[in-house]
């Protein structure tokens, strides 16, 4: 009986550790842009762009006051240079970026993140300087709304070619850098997120984004360069119910016709999957009802037969 006892506990502590990890996983939210949301650079002294650029989304500067470079370079949304558009969307920045630098729990990997994979969370390295070489995964596991905040205390640097690639759900708009210094793009890498750097980000030719570049203090430099400001797809939840009842008396005779048609649900976010209202879907499902579930039920068993598994000598 002991033994069973001490397998019964142990079931219910790594059940309740499950529960808990989904529930600390769970907690990861995006990064508010406020109105920075709308921009697809945004600089603080300067942007310069060389060639053929292309620029979806807005472009603004504040407090600086030289733009130059477009055309050649096109921007689809509006210029909003040293105006109150501007300034307002220098001050969200700057929330946006101080809320992402102290997003905890952080979880601490290797400078060098191409080759690897992510799932949601929120990352540092020890030398608090980030790298790409090759191509960084990120996994949302199917959860559309799946946040990934990666923080550095300098640079973020990627080398020619490489690739940030969204896998499973993953959205360019729900992944931030945040970037102590400056950013570097190599050339003809292609970079999902939106970057939120201290001083500057500087693109050399043919990298592209799909997120924004958002410089605080400094310049943005861009050479023949694609960014397209990313827009998460929409999670539309559509109730509808219906109640009829007709009751109709004559005499003796008495009809109540009730007819009752309830819930029509059409989720759409991305890849659309099954809610079953377990686990990390597309419509928003809770990852941590399910290991909580199990842990409620494996208390409950314990507490109702607990006087069979552990009678009294």
């Amino acid at each position: 009986m002991k033994i069973f006892y001490r397998v019964s506990i142990a079931l219910f502590a790594v059940a309740l550790m499950f529960g808990l990890a989904g529930v600390i996983k769970a907690a990861t939210t995006t990064v508010d842009l406020g109105t920075a949301d709308a921009f697809a650079v945004l600089a603080g002294s300067t942007v310069t762009n060389t060639g053929s650029s292309v620029i979806t989304g807005d472009l603004g500067l504040s407090p600086g006051t030289s733009v130059t470079g477009f055309p050649p370079g096109t921007v689809s949304g509006t210029q909003h240079v040293t105006d109150t558009t501007a300034a307002a969307a220098k001050t969200a920045l700057v929330t946006a970026y101080n809320d992402a630098a102290g997003r905890t729990p952080v979880t601490t990997v290797p400078t060098e993140l191409g080759g690897t994979t992510k799932t949601a969370g929120v990352y540092d390295s020890a030398a608090g300087t980030f790298g790409i070489t090759g191509t960084l995964t990120l996994n949302a596991e199917g959860d559309a709304d799946a946040v990934f905040i990666f923080k550095t205390a300098s640079t973020l640097i990627t080398a020619g070619s490489s690739t940030v690639s969204l896998l499973n759900g993953a959205q360019a708009c729900n992944v931030f850098w945040q970037v102590g210094s400056s950013a570097t793009l190599g050339t003809n890498s292609t970079f999902k997120g939106n970057i939120l750097a201290l001083t500057s980000a500087t693109l050399t030719t043919g990298a592209n984004v799909q997120g924004s570049v958002l410089a605080r203090n400094g310049a943005v430099t861009l050479d023949t360069n694609t960014i397209s400001r990313a827009v998460c797809a929409t999670s539309t939840n559509t109730n509808t119910t219906t109640n009829t009842n007709t009751t109709t008396n004559t005499n003796t005779t008495n009809t109540n016709t009730t007819t009752n048609t309830n819930t029509t649900n059409t989720n759409v976010a991305g890849t659309t999957l099954p809610n079953t209202g377990l686990g990390p879907t597309t419509q928003g499902g809770n990852p941590w009802q399910l290991p909580v579930a199990i842990s409620i039920v494996t208390l409950a068993v314990i507490i109702l037969f607990r006087k069979q598994m552990f009678p009294r000598r």
